[in-house]
């Protein structure tokens, strides 16, 4: 991403224009400049957000399968491999919210490819709320989850955005109220996203698969460069000159 057309968004952003009005400014096209407007959203977010005291954070067990984690962080993820949730990683955070209550957001994060597929947030709950949600959100789970660092839960769902992006995938549309919680990201993950280091995409049921394989195609080429998974109700569905096989 430009650094400098970032400023120049937040900028405009911050003068009251509109995404429309941003590009027309810029020269460049609303699709263009759309990355860049989330972007300034997503850091205005997290400034406002992080002043809130920190009360909680969670992570799935088995969120590192994959994953390339540097022993001097110190995150271990003592699961063992071979679940069948491998590449979907959820973390939690809650935030004191007055004196009683907490602010939570809940993310959803594609590590092998796409980046953040949903969130959730901020909630108020009680706390006695939250730890009804927490069983609910990490449901899929085998080995269940556990409290993390925060940095851990930044490094994970940032640096998953900031891989799908140079993937050409930008993270849901609800990230950008929920991404404050995290705080403030002008880093470069310790983490490595894909599987073993490639893309992998795993395909859900309401994907356009074609469209990501696509996608892949134009950044990475074609697979061998990376690995695609969809399960479809024929045996094998050829795509671009590819074959899906479940």
């Amino acid at each position: 991403m430009d650094s400098s057309i970032l400023e120049k968004v937040r900028e405009l952003r911050g003068q009251g224009n509109s995404p429309k009005q941003i590009a027309r400014a810029l020269g460049m096209s609303p699709a263009a400049v759309a990355p860049y407007v989330r972007a300034v959203a997503e850091q205005a977010s997290s400034t406002e957000a992080s002043e809130a005291e920190l009360a909680g954070c969670w992570i799935n067990a088995g969120w590192g399968e994959g994953l390339g984690v540097p022993d001097t962080t110190g995150w271990a993820d003592d699961a063992p491999d071979g679940q069948g949730t491998a590449g979907t990683v959820s973390v939690v955070v809650a935030r004191k919210h007055g004196w009683d209550k907490l602010s939570v957001c809940a993310y959803l994060v594609d590590v092998y490819c796409l980046g953040v597929k949903h969130a959730l947030g901020p909630d108020v709950m009680s706390e006695v709320e939250l730890h009804r949600f927490l069983p609910k959100w990490f449901r899929i789970y085998p080995h269940g989850w556990r409290e993390a660092p925060l940095d851990l839960a930044r490094h994970l769902v940032f640096g998953a955005v900031d891989y799908a992006r140079d993937l050409g995938f930008e993270p849901a549309a609800d990230f950008a109220g929920a991404a404050g919680h995290l705080g403030a990201w002008e880093e470069k993950s310790a983490v490595t996203f894909g599987k073993d280091g490639k893309p992998l995409y795993l395909a859900g049921p309401n994907d356009d698969v074609r469209h990501v394989v696509k996608t892949l195609e134009r950044r990475v080429g074609p697979p061998p460069n990376f690995d695609f998974f969809a399960p479809m109700p024929e045996s094998q569905i050829s795509l671009g000159g590819h074959r899906l096989t479940p």
